[in-house]
């Protein structure tokens, strides 16, 4: 199996995970509703994380657990792949991020972690881009098709094409640009919430790209990688549908990690189809998706050996 799918991802274990106001304005996958309660919010999320990190482990997936630190506060460190990436080629990359609050997420003693035990010996950074208020989350704003060397990303303010330009040509890959729309027209903010890619299918909202000349390029696209497709309505995107990793387990054997209101979205024939390809995990985080505006994908940032 290529690396498109790795067996080991890295997961940051939140102190004090919430709502984040600052990032509300651009996220309209979270709600305010009962943020006032911020403790039992806190507790019942680590709960959360514990079980999905338990049973990913009970399946033979590789998991690094990093402990979140108490000060500064980061509501949103549970949501590590937004700030890095990692290449099999040794290299480390960082993110310039939209919201400030957002931006003491990036430790280094992380990517010293990951150097030193993956022997990651190429490290980018793009954060200077933030004072040109430029900005590229990741693989929120960006899908990777690693076998196709193939990046797909709906352009939004938290994804800039001119750092995705720069990151394309470093990492040489090809870039597929689109727009994506939610039901009330507003941009969907990341990618990762409308698309998830596997080694041979791929899940998408099609019916959030409303330019046809974009959706007849996807589906090119697509259909010359071998990729099957898997359409999700709008609705079924809200439940957090298109925000899922395929993983592997360290005997190879693929798994497609969702949330179980992911997987309660779905008919039945689109699991059969997604069946075809992958085991699903599916695993419940209704606080974290409610307030954190993130699914299981967003939870989890991919390590790839150092080829």
């Amino acid at each position: 199996m290529s690396q498109t799918i790795t067996d080991t991802v890295l997961m940051v274990r939140p102190k004090n995970f919430g709502f984040n106001t600052e990032t509300a304005l651009s996220n309209a996958f979270q709600s305010k509703e009962g943020s006032e309660n911020g403790d039992k919010i806190a507790k019942d999320a680590l709960i959360e994380f514990d079980y999905m990190v338990n049973t990913l482990r009970s399946h033979d997936i590789d998991i690094v657990v990093i402990e979140d630190t108490e000060t500064p506060i980061k509501p949103d460190s549970v949501f590590p792949n937004n700030w890095f990436t990692t290449h099999e080629e040794g290299k480390i990359i960082t993110f310039p991020l939209t919201a400030v609050s957002r931006r003491a997420e990036r430790r280094e003693d992380i990517v010293e972690k990951l150097q030193n035990d993956y022997g990651f010996d190429k490290r980018y950074g793009f954060e200077y881009l933030e004072k040109e208020e430029q900005y590229l989350e990741g693989t929120g704003s960006m899908i990777l098709d690693r076998d196709n060397r193939i990046i797909y990303a709906c352009l939004s303010p938290r994804t800039d094409i001119r750092v995705l330009e720069k990151y394309a040509v470093l990492i040489n890959y090809q870039k597929l640009i689109f727009h994506s729309f939610d039901q009330n027209e507003q941009p969907i903010y990341h990618s990762n919430v409308m698309m998830a890619m596997g080694k041979d299918f791929v899940v998408i909202c099609l019916d959030s790209i409303t330019d046809p000349d974009e959706h007849d390029e996807l589906i090119r696209a697509f259909s010359q990688t071998d990729k099957h497709v898997i359409n999700i309505t709008m609705a079924q995107m809200n439940q957090f549908a298109g925000n899922m990793l395929q993983v592997k387990s360290k005997l190879g054997e693929p798994y497609l990690i969702m949330s179980k209101s992911a997987y309660d979205s779905l008919n039945i024939g689109q699991i059969d189809d997604l069946q075809r390809f992958t085991k699903i995990l599916s695993i419940p985080i209704p606080i974290i998706e409610k307030y954190g505006g993130g699914s299981v994908r967003c939870m989890m940032a991919e390590v790839y050996p150092t080829n």
